[in-house]
């Protein structure tokens, strides 16, 4: 052969062999979280590095471990979740949860604090080496909802469930803690569980929640550099991690209205001001907020979500009550609702002839992530779950106040899978029939201890070595 063919033979080989070596490694399938049966449809993927992101042996072994223990631990937490499910407690009633979590945190050795925003309990658990801190926050409170769904783990407290899934948030976050506590001679800083009660909101005339826990003291000593938190979504199959860059769940308002109008027997209504219809139009009317008065492309959603007046049924009604959410993503569209309400409420009772009074609460800020966080994490997050199953989602419209930490340091909140389609778990949360595929339990354990470490050793003085104090 000519020389030049050789030359060009030899080019081919090169550029074939530079392309097989350029093509990021696959995840491939491992040990499954979950058990050793048959039945594990929910499987973690092995840490392989691609070549964007390089991923050290010592990051893959402790992956492994990680995964080992969590293996070991899952049946556990399944009981935990399982306890907690069946003895559900409503905001400001969390005795019983918070008593639970402060027990096994002790257990751990960490440093705990109670009582914190009535029932709010706080774990430290100090590396052994220096370091900064990150903070892991679940929310412990239940709901007013009775549990239609039959399972062996189903509510024993009537007319209460917990239908959001904080029942799991508080049970990963207890893992998380017994898997670092476990190798907390190797943190290169410190890990401050906060778990919360009253996500849901304190009962009205009372306070609490994740904005009275920052009042009294959640981020002193040691004061937190960045936050993480999760949440249930049986929109995402178990498995699956949710996330936004920015805005993930919208601020959330709450408004009670009073209509007065004129009490008379119902066959002389002309006599009176009847405040059910002058109610009927407001009603009709406030939803032209949405529909006609706010930008079509920013996400609001006005509900009323209870109504009551009258006591007879030949009887114009003088009152009527109504109580409704307010949810935005917009701060400037959040400012401009309540002078909109206010617009129409004056509008319409006048000309009914009826007056109005309305209290409008602002309860919590919308929930934005910190974008360089999240693009810090994702990272992290694909290599234990996969990039497949790392999927970015739109903004809730559920509110959450983990946006009151958020607004005060660096903060990821991201969506766990929980939903099982083939099983049958798809309700929607803050219903009677809500559940979640178990399986998701030991997933948000490996996420959630996997960020805490890797931000903690990313974060991490050049100087920390292993025998190094926090």
């Amino acid at each position: 052969m000519p020389a030049q063919v050789y030359l060009l033979v030899l080019v081919f080989v090169l550029l074939v062999a530079a392309g097989l070596g350029a093509a990021p490694i696959q995840p491939v399938r491992a040990c499954c979280l979950w058990d050793k049966s048959s039945h594990c449809p929910v499987q973690m993927f092995s840490p392989m590095p691609s070549s964007s992101v390089p991923v050290s042996a010592s990051v893959l072994a402790r992956d492994a471990r990680y995964q080992a223990d969590i293996r070991e631990l899952t049946p556990k937490l399944i009981e935990i979740r399982r306890d907690l499910h069946q003895h559900p407690e409503l905001s400001n009633r969390e005795e019983r949860t918070s008593r639970i979590v402060a027990e096994r945190l002790r257990a751990l050795g960490l440093e705990v604090q109670t009582g914190i925003a009535h029932h709010g309990v706080i774990g430290i658990l100090r590396g052994g080496r220096p370091g900064k801190v990150i903070a892991i926050r679940a929310d412990m409170d239940a709901l007013p909802i009775e549990e239609i769904r039959e399972t062996p783990y189903k509510s024993r407290h009537p007319g209460v469930m917990h239908a959001c899934g904080h029942d799991v948030h508080t049970t990963v976050a207890l893992g998380v803690a017994e898997v670092l506590a476990k190798y907390r001679a190797e943190l290169p800083g410190t890990v401050k569980f906060i778990f919360q009660p009253a996500e849901e909101g304190p009962p009205r005339g009372e306070r609490g929640g994740a904005k009275m826990m920052l009042e009294e003291g959640a981020f002193d000593a040691p004061t937190p550099d960045a936050i993480f938190g999760l949440h249930c979504l049986p929109t995402l199959e178990v498995g699956f991690i949710g996330y936004c860059e920015t805005a993930a769940m919208a601020s959330a308002d709450r408004f009670l209205i009073t209509v007065r109008g004129k009490k008379v027997h119902g066959a002389y209504p002309h006599e009176g001001i009847d405040a059910i219809v002058t109610a009927a139009a407001i009603i009709e009317q406030l939803q032209t907020i949405r529909s006609r008065r706010i930008d079509t492309q920013s996400p609001m959603v006005l509900t009323i979500g209870s109504i009551h007046g009258g006591n007879r049924f030949n009887i114009l009604a003088d009152e009527v009550r109504m109580e409704g959410t307010v949810r935005t993503l917009d701060p400037e569209v959040h400012a401009r609702i309540e002078p909109l309400m206010h617009q129409i409420l004056k509008g319409v009772t006048e000309s009914h002839g009826a007056s109005y009074e309305l209290d409008y609460e602002r309860l919590v800020p919308v929930t934005v992530n910190h974008a360089p966080l999240v693009a810090q994490m994702l990272p992290t997050i694909r290599r234990i779950v996969g990039a497949t199953h790392v999927v970015p989602t739109r903004p809730q419209m559920g509110a959450e106040d983990f946006s009151y930490f958020a607004n005060r340091v660096p903060a990821f909140f991201y969506f766990l899978g929980v939903g099982n389609k083939a099983k049958g778990i798809t309700a929607m949360l803050h219903t009677p029939e809500f559940d979640v595929d178990e399986q998701c339990i030991p997933v948000g354990v490996a996420v959630m201890a996997a960020m805490a470490t890797d931000w903690l050793e990313a974060a991490a003085p050049a100087s920390s070595s292993s025998t190094g104090t926090n």
